[in-house]
């Protein structure tokens, strides 16, 4: 599934927490979010799509997730935060090459045929977080789970997947059926991921040393030495030239919203346009993280989340022919399921470390919500969500402000704008309050409260926003006349 990750370290966050963040970009998936109650949390596994079956541990803990509504295809949980505050979202979509998957090929299912019976396929995205969130007390371990999966099941595509607690932050790539290599994200810097292998940089000497911040497979060196993987010149081990791609169609997919995030993150440190850019939307070697010129807040995430190349000749939206128009793919896509970001605070008591941010629909036009993720339930405006169009739910809301706004983007985005900023920071008040609140008072049950005030607040503003939109773009629809017109 085509996605965009970003993840953030401690350091280069505005409060001290860690945040990692991903579009969910399916085909228009109608999603919802929901607590997993351990109860509720499976013993025996069975994937729809590959048919494997796994026999999941007798301890699962709870965890919030954002499954699709409808189940013919499986769960796709997506993202969420456990009560041990770990935050996990899979998957992001990433590229490979022919020497790789020959080498260690996709475990894809085999139907049966004639005699032959059925083999089942790996393990992926739709199933990945519903093996793992539950049975995780870090980040670290969140990696040694998913890595153990990966050995004895494989999986049938490559995958990218974040973990985070209140430390650290650590990302997983797959390499080809049953390989993978993870790396510690440094506290200072922010990950940029879009669909492509990432890792640009790992220290093998540490992954088969100290394991102080590299992981891997067991194998990898013998498996690159064997296959003829490593490309790299000089000795210097650069893990997207041996695992990667690099593709015309990446100049137009994948490499154009990497260079947006960078231009947005350092536009001090590096040069983004011009003639003597040391990037282009088509440069293929961005760098997978950089420190930020200045800390970065959830809002910012959001913002880079959100991007359609605005300020730029690529925007879609633009008023002019800039010859340039649209060539390249957004960031912010009309078929988003849900974003979120998964923050996980160091400054407050245990018990309301973790916040989600939620987003439903395209995020160019949608908004985001922050919730806390230490409850037994969500408010129905976010898990009572059915197959049928409807204004009484968060994600179908968010999906006709979308639809309204990008048919008469010039005229509404102003709107749009006003219902961003409303949202997010009412919404950061509230948080603010209830932190107070709970920790002066020590009662940690007001989290379900603020969560249904802070629907109530995101319904309200929500439908304000869509009767506003409505009204403008029926003014403007092709049919309207006047008796006066001639």
């Amino acid at each position: 599934m085509s996605c965009t990750t970003i993840l953030v370290g401690k350091a280069a966050s505005n409060d001290g927490s860690t945040m990692i963040a991903r579009t969910d970009d399916g085909h228009f998936d109608v999603k919802k979010m929901i607590v997993v109650e351990p109860k509720k949390q499976p013993r025996k596994y069975k994937s729809v799509l590959s048919h494997v079956e796994i026999e999941l541990p007798d301890n699962p803990m709870r965890y919030t997730a954002s499954p699709s509504v409808d189940p013919k295809k499986g769960t796709w949980a997506a993202t969420g935060i456990n009560e041990a505050n770990v935050g996990m979202t899979a998957t992001e979509t990433i590229t490979s090459n022919p020497r790789v998957l020959a080498a260690d090929p996709l475990v894809e299912l085999q139907e049966a045929k004639g005699r032959k019976k059925e083999v089942p396929g790996g393990i992926g995205e739709e199933d990945i977080v519903v093996l793992v969130l539950p049975y995780i007390h870090t980040a670290r371990e969140g990696v040694l789970r998913l890595a153990s999966l990966l050995e004895q099941y494989g999986t049938y595509e490559m995958n990218g997947i974040a973990f985070n607690d209140e430390n650290e932050v650590w990302w997983l790539e797959t390499i080809g059926g049953h390989h993978w290599m993870a790396r510690r994200v440094p506290d200072d810097v922010v990950v940029i991921n879009p669909n492509q292998f990432g890792m640009d940089t790992f220290d093998l000497d540490d992954a088969f040393g100290e394991q102080k911040a590299h992981l891997c497979s067991a194998d990898l060196r013998e498996f690159i030495a064997e296959n003829h993987l490593d490309l790299n010149q000089n000795g210097v081990f650069n893990p997207r030239d041996v695992f990667g791609s690099h593709s015309d169609m990446d100049h137009i997919y994948n490499t154009p919203r990497a260079w947006f995030m960078g231009r947005f993150l350092t536009p001090r440190t590096y040069r983004w346009d011009g003639p003597d850019a040391e990037f282009t939307p088509e440069s293929d070697n961005i760098p997978w993280s950089m420190k930020p010129d200045r800390k970065i807040a959830a809002e910012d995430v959001k913002y880079m989340l959100s991007s359609h190349y605005q300020g730029t000749p690529y925007n879609p939206y633009t008023n002019h022919d800039t010859g340039k128009r649209g060539m390249y793919r957004s960031i912010g896509i009309n078929r988003t399921g849900v974003t979120s970001i998964c923050q996980i605070r160091s400054d407050v008591p245990d018990a309301i470390k973790g916040i989600e941010w939620i987003c439903f629909g395209s995020t160019t036009f949608s908004t985001m919500l922050p919730l806390y993720t230490n409850v037994s339930r969500m408010p129905r405006y976010l898990s009572d969500v059915t197959l049928n169009t409807s204004t009484e739910n968060f994600y179908w809301a968010s999906r006709l402000i979308d639809v309204l706004a990008d048919h008469d983007y010039n005229s509404c985005i102003q709107q749009i704008e006003r219902y961003h900023k409303a949202v997010l920071s009412k919404g950061r008040r509230i948080v603010w309050e209830y932190d107070r609140k709970m920790i002066e008072s020590g009662d940690f049950s007001l989290m379900e409260e603020a969560n249904r005030k802070l629907c109530d607040m995101a319904k309200e503003q929500t439908t304000d926003t869509l009767n506003k939109l409505l009204l403008e773009s029926s003014t403007h629809m092709k049919n309207g006349y006047n008796r006066a017109d001639n």
